[in-house]
């Protein structure tokens, strides 16, 4: 860890409530829109149609990794290029024919993709008491209609677009830190806000930065479309839904 790094883990380790950050950083799809169910909507018919019988479950576990990959490795493409490629190479690991429509298709449906029931009342209670920051997955055009389900103006919104670059890359953390300080976030009163383990919470634990994991998949075995984080992440928090973080925060409030 850097020592700029230590800094901010010192920084951050005095902050005790929730109540005491005044900047939220989300993760978008995962955490407020229901990606599972959006990809779900997709992958389903289209293994249906091809008589397979498999579950939703087994086909997010094989989708899983391919997303990562090519995230991983074209870090400059949008992310509707990214979901045609891991399309086509989860047909190609299932032996399920992968039509170009299809996977235009898919790359198109991020716009239909749902938010979680609890998600816009959240955000809304939130902004009332601090500055909210997406850092996202995304591309620009595909998350406006995300942002008009979610219905709160967001204070600033980083995607891998203007990155260059997919979580978990260190410089999209570094970026949500540049951007946080530009925003007059003093050090120490960010907390990043996320679903995903591999994705967030490792690369933002990594840096110095608390974590607070709605744990959208509670109950559920397995990690979904989400891969296998890899390494041992130890949350700051722990939610089930968006909807106990506000009750845990409002309770902070009150301590």
């Amino acid at each position: 860890m850097d020592d700029w790094a230590k800094e901010l883990v010192t920084y951050y380790s005095q902050t005790v409530n929730l109540s005491d950050f005044e900047a939220l950083s989300f993760d978008c799809y995962g955490t407020l829109i229901d990606w599972e169910a959006g990809i779900s909507a997709v992958l389903d018919p289209w293994a249906a149609q091809a008589g397979r019988e498999l579950s939703s479950e087994q086909l997010l576990l094989a989708y899983s990794s391919h997303e990562a990959d090519v995230e991983a490795q074209h870090g400059d493409w949008l992310y509707p290029q990214v979901l045609a490629e891991a399309m086509r190479r989860t047909g190609a690991q299932l032996g399920i024919a992968v039509a170009d429509e299809d996977a235009a298709a898919f790359g198109r449906s991020v716009p239909n993709w749902p938010a979680f029931a609890d998600s816009s009342a959240a955000l809304k209670d939130l902004a009332k008491y601090f500055r909210l920051i997406i850092l996202s997955n995304i591309d620009r055009v595909s998350f406006a209609a995300s942002n008009d389900r979610l219905g709160v103006t967001f204070d600033a919104v980083i995607t891998a677009e203007e990155l260059g670059s997919y979580k978990p890359d260190p410089r999209n953390f570094n970026a949500l830190i540049e951007r946080s300080a530009e925003l007059e976030v003093p050090p120490g009163k960010l907390l990043h806000v996320a679903q995903s383990l591999f994705h967030d919470h490792v690369p933002a634990k990594e840096i110095g930065l608390p974590t607070a994991w709605i744990n959208r998949r509670h109950g559920k075995p397995g990690w979904g479309a989400t891969p296998d984080p890899g390494a041992v992440v130890t949350p700051d928090w722990e939610f089930d839904s968006m909807a106990d973080f506000v009750r845990a925060v409002r309770g902070s409030a009150t301590d």
